[in-house]
């Protein structure tokens, strides 16, 4: 291949590794990577990282990429998760040939009975702790199976006998004949196949036993032309046994397996296992509540394909698994809705302000621009009344030094009117609770109108009350505590849960247009940061909308 179709500005290792082997003649078909999820579970934001590589090494090779799934595990699989990951995938932009490792099914038969054919594996009738127990330790070699120096004639026949059903679950299988003292765990004689009778959700009953994973990917591989099969770290002593089953089918060509790093995300929890423990233990609101990193939780978070692809391409191939910010996941969906994101008034903590002084028959309408530095994204007509809310946090009875929103006897400008003047607060007689403010306004300061005279120091938003949307918000913050580390034992979920990871409140006052929002729009609420109505919840009857991210950027390039 022509080194000219690679990008040149392009230094990761993974891509270096391909552009060598083509411009080595090692293959004498085009590139080509996949992306082998197995369907039991969702994707997230690590396998949209791993979805990444492999895509953008194919696209920038010219080659191919496929969506394959591993799906030779009845008990686990299930036919909603190859939809969800279909979905997942067509959401992202990304619209792969589709293929099932379990329609191999027959050439991975046919594969191990080559390997039976040739001495090279053996059927074993250890139960699973005796093989456990006879693989030895690290530092110590296996001993070999009992069973291990059967006839290639016996063997044949166990085999086929074990295809045929005759055997219970757990009482065979076929292993490997490689070294029980091999310093590499994985090449002491590992298990190909093993019996299953259980119901697989596209073949039925047709088998009984099923290939084990490091067994079925490099047939799978070379059955699909994969020129290179890219897996995360944790893979890399696995790598030989891809190898020897390979070369022991004597494939021309194999595919070459390489490694790179996992992605995790500080405060967010990946691993199938955790999550699955999360949502079957009702500690979340489901696979796609807003604070998981699934894809299908960030889109109904309200994050954009396009904040993942800028995230990830930013991240680059690591060599070993790495950690990143969530700041950083924060800052690219931020960056991505300051561009298309549509302005609006939202008051999450009502508090009432009556304008004395402005006539009680009187409603005006003033003209807001729909973004903040984008005029081409137009302006909308907001109602003005005597009776508005601001926000709880913008009023102080008795103001602390540096506080400059409204307070008795001060003025603050409403964004996009008036100049108002707190006059008198009014309080509940038995609480004592703040319950509303009289104030005076200005007519001689409304925006637009070029006023030159006293200046204030703070512009704060409001929602009329005439016609303000009544609506729930949802506000999201880490999943785990800040000091919080997942071991590998079971979780304690109540003491590593950040307890303040979701906010919901329930009476916050919206701008009218509000009323009419859309399902598939973001929108920017002043000062509070970026909303979408949640897929899940919203009606027009009562709108709930989640918070996408705040305003605030605490991740900086290079930092």
């Amino acid at each position: 291949m022509d080194s000219k179709t690679f990008n040149e500005e392009t230094t990761d290792f993974l891509t270096m590794l391909v552009k060598e082997d083509m411009e080595n003649g090692e293959y004498h078909r085009p590139v080509a990577t996949r992306f082998p999820p197995e369907p039991n579970g969702f994707l997230h934001i690590g396998s949209a990282y791993a979805i990444w590589i492999n895509h953008s090494i194919a696209e920038k090779c010219g080659g191919v990429f496929h969506l394959r799934f591993d799906d030779t595990n009845p008990v686990k699989e299930d036919i909603k998760y190859v939809e969800a990951i279909k979905e997942d995938m067509e959401w992202l932009g990304i619209h792969p040939p589709v293929y099932f490792g379990s329609d191999y099914s027959e050439r991975y038969f046919e594969a191990a009975m080559q390997l039976v054919r040739n001495g090279k594996a053996y059927v074993c009738d250890l139960t699973p702790v005796e093989i456990t127990e006879y693989r030895g330790t690290l530092t110590e070699a296996g001993a070999d199976s009992p069973y291990r120096n059967r006839s290639v004639e016996e063997n044949l026949v166990l085999f086929q006998g074990m295809r045929e059903g005759k055997y219970p679950a757990s009482s065979k299988v076929l292993r490997a004949k490689i070294d029980m003292s091999s310093p590499n765990m994985n090449l002491r004689d590992p298990v190909l196949y093993r019996i299953l009778h259980a119901e697989h959700y596209r073949t039925g009953r047709a088998w009984c036993i099923y290939p084990m994973y490091d067994f079925a990917h490099p047939i799978q591989d070379f059955l699909e032309g994969i020129t290179h099969s890219f897996c995360s770290a944790e893979f890399k002593d696995h790598r030989a046994l891809y190898e020897w089953v390979l070369r022991e089918l004597d494939v021309t060509e194999p595919p070459k397996q390489r490694e790179f790093g996992r992605l995790n995300v500080s405060g967010l929890v990946t691993s199938k296992r955790y999550l699955r423990e999360l949502v079957e233990g009702g500690y979340v609101d489901g696979w796609d509540d807003p604070r998981l990193p699934t894809i299908k939780a960030l889109r109904r978070r309200g994050v954009t394909a396009e904040a993942i692809k800028r995230f990830v391409q930013e991240i680059g191939v690591f060599r070993q698994n790495s950690t990143v910010d969530s700041a950083m996941l924060d800052h690219f969906i931020r960056q991505d809705l300051k561009e298309r994101a549509v302005s609006a008034m939202a008051v999450l903590h009502p508090l009432k302000v009556i304008l004395t002084n402005y006539p009680e028959d009187q409603t005006e309408r003033l003209r807001l621009r729909n973004h903040e530095t984008d005029e081409s994204m137009g302006s909308r007509d907001v109602l003005f009344s005597r009776e508005l809310y601001i926000e709880r946090e913008d009023f102080m009875e008795c103001p602390v030094p540096g506080f400059h929103r409204l307070a008795p006897g001060s003025e603050v400008r409403l964004k996009g009117a008036y100049f108002i003047k707190c006059e008198r607060v009014i309080s509940d007689p038995v609480t004592g609770d703040m319950t509303e403010l009289h104030c005076s306004y200005d007519p001689e300061t409304k925006s637009g109108l070029g006023f030159q005279g006293r200046k204030v120091k703070s512009t704060i938003h409001w929602v009329s009350a005439m016609n303000g949307v009544s609506a729930e918000v949802h506000l999201y913050d880490k999943l785990l505590q800040e000091e919080a580390r997942l071991a590998e034992s079971d979780n304690d979920w109540k003491h590593i849960l950040n307890p303040d990871s979701k906010t919901v409140i329930t009476h916050a006052i919206l701008e009218e247009g509000m009323k009419h929002a859309d399902m598939k729009m973001t929108y920017q609420f002043i000062r509070h940061g970026y909303f979408c109505l949640d897929s899940r919840y919203a009606t027009e009857e009562k709108p709930v909308y989640n918070r996408v991210v705040s305003l605030k950027d605490s991740w900086k390039k290079g930092k």
